[in-house]
Parts: structure tokens; sequence; C-alpha cells
């Protein structure tokens, strides 16, 4: 991969990527994989911390796959494959595990919330996740870890980690990660509530538009979004929050500027807006749909491609197995 730093990312595979996924990180991501070498997995081992129906779980994985490639990203430029598939992960997890201190799982703030919710199903798996989060990041000696605001406590771990490993054995068998605060395109808000960001696992699925809705439902969702009791349309997200979501959603999707479309929209109700906005987004949303669909119904390509991702991250992962085995003094695996 030449002198190209490395980026690794992995996503749950619950809930469908909605819009602002899309406005918000994958078109980022597309642009990422030509300056990077970049990895991303969908993290299946991850969604068995909360109960998942087997049959819906392998077509989630899937379907999760299918959007990932019809978002843009190339299979051949980025190494993409599912965790399950390299045992690696759950391998450095385990050595891992035996290192990291019970008290810093018990402060992790998302385990709190978690167990929270799922009160009836509060297994370790759930309290350990930030370990095996952990190994998925040093088993690819990543230079960056893309975070939001709530996986940033899990990436200071992963660096803490490092640290013990290197106080009990030796230095240099991981590389030290960084955060890559993604230069987050546009905040894209709830329809119904522009006060909330826009979230693939909302309740309400009114509240957003997934990257994958058809036509119908996509005008169905902008044509019930929220607005204000005004007429004016105007870009003022403290007054008049609705609008300035439509605005902004039309603007990163049309390459128009907000002013230019304050412009075109004044003196119009707000229906004009929502009746535009609609074709625009169905416009955009379009290709994706079809090959999304597309893939969707070649089981046999997507396993494929499913297993070169595999193969090729498993090369990597096995070269940091080897030296954590050697440092930690278990007998290497013969091939």
């Amino acid at each position: 991969m030449g002198n190209k730093k490395t980026v690794l990312s992995g996503s749950t595979v619950t809930g469908d990527l909605t819009l602002g996924n899309y406005i918000g990180a994958i078109n980022n991501w597309t642009k990422l994989q030509d300056e990077y070498d970049c990895l991303y997995f969908l993290a299946d081992l991850h969604a068995l911390t909360v109960h998942q129906d087997p049959e819906v779980l392998r077509k989630r994985t899937y379907s999760f796959f299918a959007q990932y490639l019809a978002l843009g990203l190339d299979p051949q430029k980025n190494t993409i494959f599912a965790q399950s598939h390299v045992y690696q992960h759950t391998e450095l997890s385990w050595i891992l595990t035996c290192l990291t201190p019970m008290g810093y799982l018990n402060r992790m703030t998302q385990f709190k919330e978690k167990a929270e919710k799922h009160v009836k199903n509060v297994n370790a798996g759930l309290f350990s996740y930030p370990v095996l989060m952990a190994a998925d990041i040093l088993l690819y000696q990543a230079d960056f870890v893309p975070v939001g605001e709530d996986q940033k406590q899990h990436l200071e771990l992963c660096r803490d980690l490092v640290g013990y490993f290197e106080n009990r054995y030796t230095k240099g068998v991981f590389k030290m990660p960084e955060p890559m605060i993604p230069k987050e395109g546009a905040r894209i808000m709830s329809l119904q509530d522009p006060t909330k960001k826009m979230s693939k696992t909302d309740e309400n699925e009114k509240n957003f538009i997934l990257c994958i809705d058809d036509a119908k439902k996509i005008e169905k969702k902008i044509k019930s979004a929220a607005t204000d009791s005004g007429t004016e349309i105007k870009f003022d997200v403290e007054n008049k929050a609705g609008v300035s979501n439509l605005l902004t959603i039309y603007s990163v999707l049309s390459g128009k500027s907000i002013e230019q479309l304050e412009k075109d929209y004044e003196g119009k109700m707000y229906g004009h807006l929502k009746v535009d906005l609609a074709e625009v987004v169905v416009q955009t949303l379009k290709p994706v749909r079809e090959k999304y669909d597309d893939l969707m119904k070649n089981q046999d390509h997507l396993d494929q491609l499913l297993l070169q991702g595999a193969e090729r991250a498993a090369i990597r992962a096995e070269a940091t197995i080897k030296k954590v085995y050697e440092a930690v003094g278990l007998v290497p695996r013969r091939s």
C-alpha cells in the first residue's frame, strides 16, 4: 500500500443507512479511499451483544455490505469485510481482555446506557465489547480511526491497552492509533424533530430517509417533514429548525448555496420547497437504490467480494497476531 496511512472503521449491522449517514460520513469515505489505505468492516460480532434474530442478522449483513458498495465504496480500493470472517479479531480480543482492568470497563458510559436499555440481557459481551473494539483497531496497525463523540472513550481504552501491553511485554507490537475527527459533512437532522440528529436506529421511520427507500416513501416523508408556523423560506436554525434542515439537504445534494435557494423560494410556499426537494433526493438516491437491488439479487457475487475482503484483511491480521504470540509467550502457529 506504499506510504499511505491506514484508516479503519467498523459499523454495527443494525438499522439501514440514512441520508444523514450518506451526507455526513459515507460521502467523505469515498474521498478517503484515494488518499488512505482504508479498511471497513461489518461489525457482526458486535451486533451479538444484543439479541438478534439469526436470519435477520444474516440478511442485514449482506444488506449493509451491498449498501456500502452501492454508495460508492470500491472493494478494490478498500478492504471491506465481515468482522466474523477474520478469526484473529476474537483471538486478539481474548489476549487483550486478560490485560484490561475491570474498573476501566465499569466506567464505560455506553455500557451503562446499554445496560439500562437492555435490562433482560446484560451479558458479559456487552460489558467487554470495548476490548473487542480495541482488537479490531490494533489488529490492522491503524493510524487513524474515525470516531464520533460516543466512541472517544473506547479509543482512549484502546490507547491505554497499547501502554499496558508495552509495560508488561515489549514495545513495537502495536501502532498507537489516533482519532480522526471526520470532516463531517452537513449535520442532517430528524425530519419530524429537527432538534435531533437523523439516526438509523430511530423508532419512528418518518424521522429519517433511508438510502434504499423508494421514490414514494421519500416523497411521503419529505411531505410530512416538520417546518414551522411561519411562511418564509429562510435559513435560521434557532427559529426555523425544520426549514433550515430541508434547505441544508437541498443545498448539499444540489450544489446550490443556501443564499441561492432562499432567493429561488422567495415568496413561495413550504409545499413548493418540499416537492422540489423530494425530486432532488429521489434523483440522488435512484442510482444507489438500483445498484443495491442489483447486488442483493446476486448473493454469490457478494459472497465472492466478502471472501476477497476477508482474505486481504486476514493476511494483515495474522502478521500482527504472530508478533503478539511471540511477545506474550504463546507457541507460534505453524502453517
